[in-house]
């Protein structure tokens, strides 16, 4: 049994789903009685591009540029953006748009479908943010030291090998002292972009502390290691902090271990620590 008109219309109004309708012109004509709940606004208010007043400023670009482009080529979508609910709160929306065609397959329009996932998309950023260091987007240390947890297992269980090296910046301090820490943290920031641009992709990479950094390099010998440490050197030979007209090149002092008799990963980690500082002392006696 088909259903009716009046059945549709119902099934479409009270839809879980926030339900949006465009036309040939690409504004929206309908709006499901569950979004303007959502929205807390009109019909009135919400017709045309009106429904854009909703959308967050700092996802508005991005959603209409996503919109417009798929109308033009009439191909389906999937995007996320914050949307004002009727309480002011922004919340995080999925939404699906696919081309509408009628009954010969003629274009008329977009009819999209929309869900409230912010607890899916904060999830996420709580997921990212425990990860990452806020400064320099890699690893954080916790994550770190999660992630050679279970490489290091790996490679006591398959006998395979494991490097670690410990970095950090030759007078730092001094960078900090002199020109703020507000250049220090771009200073960290342009080393690390350096760092992730020469390791291998199974390589791990996070912030230590402070101006030191850690490197795990699964698989690898010292020698394998050290090869990809001097490339991380020869790298930033070639950029530069630029501080008030003053050119600074940044250099580090690294030490590198390898998995022998070491019982966990902060033996490891002590001893290319170790290493690193016997490497800085050489330099500056």
């Amino acid at each position: 049994m088909e259903l009716s008109y009046s059945e549709y219309r119902t099934i479409v109004e009270t839809a879980p789903n926030l339900i949006w309708r465009s036309g040939l012109d690409a504004k929206c004509y309908y709006f499901n009685k569950t979004w303007l709940n959502f929205t807390g606004r009109s019909f009135e208010q919400e017709y045309g591009d009106g429904w854009i007043e909703g959308v967050h400023p700092d996802d508005l670009d991005r959603c209409v540029k996503i919109y417009l482009e798929n109308f033009a080529s009439r191909s389906a979508f999937e995007m996320e953006y914050r949307l004002r609910r009727h309480d002011g709160e922004w919340r995080w929306i999925n939404d699906i748009g696919v081309p509408a065609v009628d009954d010969e397959g003629v274009f008329s329009g977009f009819i999209g479908s929309c869900l409230d996932v912010t607890e899916k998309v904060e999830g996420y950023i709580l997921k990212e943010m425990a990860q990452k260091d806020g400064l320099t987007g890699v690893l954080s240390r916790q994550y770190l030291m999660s992630r050679f947890n279970t490489e290091f297992e790996s490679a006591l269980h398959f006998q395979n090998k494991i490097s670690v090296a410990m970095m950090d910046i030759d007078k730092f301090k001094q960078i900090n002292d002199i020109y703020g820490h507000l250049e220090g943290d771009n200073a960290l920031k342009m080393f690390a972009a350096v760092v992730k641009d020469v390791i291998r992709q199974d390589d791990l990479f996070g912030r230590y502390g402070g101006d030191e950094f850690v490197i795990i390099f699964p698989n690898s010998t010292v020698d394998m290691a050290q090869k990809i440490i001097d490339r991380i050197t020869n790298s930033l030979k070639t950029v530069f902090l630029n501080v008030s007209n003053t050119k600074i090149a940044l250099s580090i002092s690294v030490g590198i271990c390898e998995l022998t008799d070491e019982n966990n990963p902060e033996e490891m980690i002590n001893k290319a620590d170790k290493f690193m500082y016997e490497n800085k002392k050489s330099k500056y006696e």
